[in-house]
């Protein structure tokens, strides 16, 4: 049985499957010799090369998973590397040897707060995939006046230029009756680019300071300090597998099942049964 290759490949901790598929459309990745296309299955036998390189594929039970929470500070970008020379989100995080990073989901320079990164690419993609629905929470300072009516439009939905977008809930999270500023709690379970900013935008809100709190059960450590982080245990990470369905049982998924195969070829053929009607 065969699997997808991104799925294959985001498993070795190259990226996400998003990642990965955009590297596949640019013709970086090969499978026999071939130039791979977006669509592409592999069997266990195949050969796998990113940019030339042979890449060394794992069995989902040998998938080494860490999963750290990363406190980021406002003017770092979400970049792997940036073209201007500005301090990335990768600059602070351990090193790693034959394995890499893979972030959960973007922030934007200037929100700080709660990121995720995992080593196992095909985790950071269920944990991104809407279908989860992973609820983000944010810390939101906003100059101008939430009336009722614009509170409610916000959480029955406000079509952005990318489709509809709604909060979750909204609470009042404390600033004067009479300042300009006031911090409110809001949570969502979508990602889009820039989508709490662009939703009090939609009401003529403008958002002062945004700081990302919690990440499904996921909260922001209080005494992670600003540009530090912190490794979860494996008590931790189960809960997430869980939800997403990424248990990593023995024997799942293609390379496993063909190391299964290959233990059977290994021991002596059975007996065959006798038929105890067959005189």
């Amino acid at each position: 049985m065969s699997e997808k290759l991104q799925k294959v490949l985001a498993r070795t901790g190259l990226g996400s499957r998003r990642e990965l598929e955009t590297w596949i459309a640019d013709g970086r990745v090969s499978v026999n010799g071939q130039v791979a296309t977006l669509g592409d299955r592999v069997e266990p036998e195949d050969t796998i090369r990113v940019d030339g390189r042979i890449i060394p594929v794992k069995a989902e039970e040998d998938v080494i998973r860490r999963v750290i929470v990363y406190h980021k500070p406002a003017g770092e970008v979400c970049s792997r590397n940036d073209p201007q020379g500005r301090p990335t989100v990768f600059d602070n995080l351990p090193r790693l040897q034959g394995l890499r990073w893979v972030q959960v989901g973007r922030l934007d320079i200037n929100t700080t707060g709660l990121m995720l990164f995992t080593t196992d690419g095909e985790l950071a993609h269920r944990l991104m995939h809407p279908s989860n629905g992973f609820v983000r929470e944010y810390a939101v300072r906003v100059h101008g006046d939430l009336t009722d009516a614009k509170r409610q439009a916000l959480l029955d939905g406000v079509l952005l230029e990318d489709g509809v977008s709604r909060f979750e809930s909204i609470e009042d999270a404390g600033g004067a009756e009479e300042g300009a500023n006031r911090w409110y709690k809001v949570s969502l379970t979508g990602g889009k680019y820039r989508e709490v900013r662009r939703l009090f935008q939609s009401q003529d809100l403008e958002v002062a300071r945004l700081i990302r709190i919690r990440f499904g059960d996921l909260t922001l450590p209080s005494d992670l300090r600003l540009g530090r982080w912190k490794e979860l245990t494996a008590e931790e990470i189960k809960p997430l597998t869980d939800r997403v369905d990424l248990k990593g049982k023995k024997y799942t998924g293609l390379y496993g099942r063909a190391r299964l195969r290959h233990q059977r070829g290994n021991k002596p053929p059975r007996k065959p049964r006798r038929n105890p009607y067959r005189r």
